[in-house]
């Protein structure tokens, strides 16, 4: 994943309500929910959850499907994966006293 992917990523779920759509989407697995049913699980107005599904969809963490006049929101779970591997992949680099450990065995 390359730095200005994943600062987008990070960038997307910058704020409270694309968090907890995030989260919403995340807890409702595979099958996805249509934005009403988002909405009534967030309380997010309307208009305001079209425009964070949009950030959300653009950042690619999200995938939107259409069946017929639904559209169903699933969190896209890849890319999810890859967001937590790039930040944890740097877990204690510069931990003095793990380099400590590593060089006396």
């Amino acid at each position: 994943m390359e730095w200005e992917q994943a600062a987008g990523g990070f960038a997307a779920m910058g704020s409270e309500a694309r968090l907890a759509v995030l989260r919403c989407l995340v807890r409702a697995g595979d099958g996805g929910l249509m934005v009403q049913d988002i909405q009534a699980r967030t309380g997010i107005a309307p208009s305001t959850l079209a425009h964070h599904l949009k950030l959300l969809a653009g950042a690619g963490l999200i995938l939107q499907r259409k069946d017929g006049r639904s559209t169903y929101n699933t969190a896209d779970y890849d890319q999810l994966k890859q967001l937590a591997g790039f930040i944890l992949s740097e877990c204690c680099a510069d931990d003095v006293s793990i380099r400590e450990v590593a060089n006396d065995g």
